[in-house]
């Protein structure tokens, strides 16, 4: 975790040389952060043309389209002053409820596999607004802790804080959208860490969570000796979350048969794999959603453990830049982007790969920068414009001061 014994407290660090710049100028480059970012991409585009390859369903040129989109998006991001919407907590709040719920409108929403997730506007591809959603997710969290600068004692405003991060996750899981909301629940709670919550408090939130999860699923368990079948929770979310505990079972439901296909593909690549494009569990359709969920199997079963340890290389690479990024932020909202966007990554890596290796429940957490899907590669471009706009401002400042000094 960054100093924050370095970092301006509040909304802007003290002083004029934190104060928005309101000039547009060409922004900071980091080098190695672009380097990182080329070959990230780079990898998952040639692992996405060999998933896709053997799958009507998908089209290599919208996944394509889906980097030059987002290539825009992050240098647009990139060159703007994040620090002008440290003040727009409401806003954020407000766009979150409009962006996750907008799939339930009528004519435009598009239900997939058991959730209301998708939006369709005319001619233009269909979109998931959950996914953008992350984004102004990261936001809100960061701007509702850079108030306490650090600091959060107060019960009252910790309530008021949490309640606030909760209302993402209440309007989607009305989709229902159990991994997505998974994901906000993360953010939540890196906002709450770094941005200095009392530590007795988190605990009982902690608590209180564990108690609430074993109370659905005893609830649900009663529900279901009334009525015949369950309320809380559907069947297929609930095979997604025990199958990983019930891994030897002969009665595979449709998520055990999923799981099986992604060790056996992933077993199959040692140390070197079969060779690009000649991976048999996806070639022959057995493995199931290839180019999305199981997109790390795809990588393991062609290039083996050579190309997954290339892969962790990256995101730890990234990882480590990104660090490097909110240690030179210039104020606590830049921290709190930034870590947001490191731990949300995070919780994507670990729960994709983990699920696909049995050690994690499947929850179809996309793989950042290589699964397909337009929407979540668009995403993700902006989330690097963000972690490229504190880099820009943060050394911004640093010359600033170090400018004055010298006078």
């Amino acid at each position: 975790m960054p100093e924050i014994s370095n970092i301006a407290t509040g909304s802007h660090a003290a002083g004029d040389s934190n104060k928005p710049s309101r000039r547009w100028a060409l922004p900071a480059l980091n080098i190695p952060f672009l380097i990182v970012i080329l070959l990230l991409v780079a990898y998952g585009l040639i692992v996405v043309y060999s998933a896709v390859s053997a799958d009507e369903d998908y089209s290599f040129s919208r996944q394509l389209g889906g980097v030059a989109i987002g290539a825009v998006v992050m240098a647009l991001i990139w060159a703007f002053d994040y620090r002008r919407l440290s003040d727009y907590t409401i806003v954020f709040l407000i766009i979150n409820i409009v962006l996750i719920l907008s799939p339930h409108l009528p004519l435009i929403g598009v239900n997939t596999m058991g959730a209301t997730s998708w939006v369709k506007i005319g001619p233009l591809p269909q979109l998931q607004p959950g996914e953008f959603a992350k984004i102004t997710v990261i936001l809100l969290d960061a701007s509702i802790m850079a108030r306490y600068q650090g600091r959060l004692d107060d019960l009252t405003e910790y309530l008021k804080s949490v309640g606030m991060m909760l209302v993402p996750f209440v309007c989607i899981m009305t989709q229902p959208d159990l991994g997505t909301g998974l994901v906000y629940l993360f953010i939540a709670a890196v906002a709450l860490v770094v941005g200095g919550a009392n530590r007795r408090f988190l605990l009982v939130t902690l608590v209180v969570c564990i108690a609430l999860v074993v109370a659905v699923f005893l609830v649900d368990e009663l529900l279901k000796g009334a009525s015949g079948e369950y309320k809380l929770l559907k069947q297929y979310q609930r095979d997604r979350l025990l199958v990983f505990m019930n891994q030897g079972s002969s009665d595979l439901t449709d998520e055990g048969y999923n799981l099986q296909q992604a060790m056996i593909a992933i077993g199959s690549g040692g140390l070197f794999g079969q060779g690009y494009m000649q991976g048999s569990q996806h070639a022959l359709g057995i493995l199931p959603e290839a180019p999305t969920d199981f997109i790390f199997c795809v990588l393991a079963e062609e290039l083996g453990f050579f190309g997954v340890m290339v892969l962790l290389v990256l995101y730890i690479a990234l990882v480590v830049i990104g660090f490097h990024i909110a240690n030179a932020s210039s104020d606590m909202f830049g921290v709190l982007i930034v870590m947001c966007i490191l731990g949300m990554w995070l919780f994507h890596i670990l729960e994709n790969i983990g699920m696909t290796c049995g050690l994690m429940p499947i929850t179809g957490i996309p793989l950042p920068f290589m699964s397909y899907g337009t929407s979540f590669m668009i995403m993700n471009f902006a989330l690097l414009g963000f972690m490229g706009s504190v880099w820009a401002h943060g050394k911004e400042n640093t010359r600033r001061t170090t400018y004055a000094t010298a006078r």
